[in-house]
């Protein structure tokens, strides 16, 4: 028997945390595995419900890696598609939730919805109790008065706040890729880049500007700064580009991982008048993110001492 918590769960940010850390509990209590059920593709994918505006805060693998971290014993990936999305919340509940994975018991948050006829949470317990499930009802996380939840981790990233982000996360924001070539532009001016492609592309990028990242390649940590833009001092394709100068690093990492994890945006990108112009500010931005880094270093010293 499991007890089950079903979602798409994207950010899995910590107002999903709540959910997930019910499911975890209650399963430990009643002896039983604690099962998440989540979709892929995204719905609005299938159902081509504003399809091309849609940007995804976790891949399928940062989901399930998320999730067993925080000690969920299965995550099982049932796949979306139109004939999927004609089941009404009962039919969901009966024939999957408890037919194929065995439930004895139903996590349900603040916002959860199933089926196609858009059953209220209200409406998923009274479901829910019908057909026998014990039901869990964790409540709902708010931060500043703003209930947390995926929308508003997506705006404040489309904003540049990654700080914002983080603190509804619960951890940084990040993006994976694999370093392709550039134009090799800003090894003239002193400031040479890793420019990232993303493995999944419909993952979110924040909003254009500069940040202070954290970097993982090769195995090791490091330190840089990622411009997110459009680079209208040296380029004018309109093409966006996500490029990074690793602090301290002169390693050859073409076609290599590369995994990025978003501090503080420094500032937005501007165009300049001139490459020396650029390689000027790049220097104060450099300074500005040794700035919060050294910062940062000296208030986890106190904090230890």
């Amino acid at each position: 028997m499991a007890v089950v918590a079903t979602g798409f769960f994207d950010g899995v940010h910590l107002g999903h945390r709540l959910v997930v850390d019910a499911l975890v509990q209650a399963a430990l209590e009643r002896g039983e595995a604690s099962t998440v059920l989540t979709f892929w593709p995204h719905p609005r994918m299938v159902l081509q419900k504003d399809a091309r505006s849609l940007r995804l805060l976790s891949t399928l693998d940062e989901k399930r890696s998320i999730l067993h971290s925080m000690g969920v014993d299965r995550v099982e990936v049932i796949r979306f598609t139109k004939a999927f999305s004609t089941l009404s919340a009962e039919e969901y509940l009966r024939e999957v939730v408890i037919g194929d994975f065995r439930a004895s018991a139903v996590v349900i948050g603040y916002d959860n919805r199933m089926g196609h006829d858009g059953k209220t949470p209200s409406d998923m317990v009274r479901i829910a109790n019908g057909l026998g499930l014990d039901v869990i009802r964790p409540e709902s996380l708010s931060m500043d008065g703003i209930v947390v939840s995926s929308t508003k981790i997506r705006e404040a990233l489309s904003a540049g706040d990654v700080r914002g982000a983080a603190s509804m996360m619960g951890r940084r924001y990040t993006l994976h890729g694999v370093v392709v070539a550039g134009n090799r532009m800003g090894r003239t001016i002193g400031f040479p880049t890793a420019n990232m492609k993303l493995y999944e592309p419909l993952k979110m990028v924040p909003g254009v500007g500069v940040y202070l990242v954290d970097v993982e390649t090769l195995g090791k940590h490091f330190h840089g700064m990622c411009n997110i833009g459009y680079r209208p001092t040296v380029s004018s394709e309109g093409a966006m580009t996500i490029e990074t100068n690793i602090f301290d690093f002169d390693e050859d990492i073409y076609g290599l991982d590369l995994t990025l994890s978003f501090v503080e945006r420094i500032r937005p990108e501007r165009k300049f008048s001139s490459l020396s112009a650029l390689g000027e500010q790049l220097s104060r931005d450099r300074d500005a993110c040794l700035g919060i880094l050294s910062s940062a270093q000296v208030a986890k010293e106190k904090e230890n001492s």
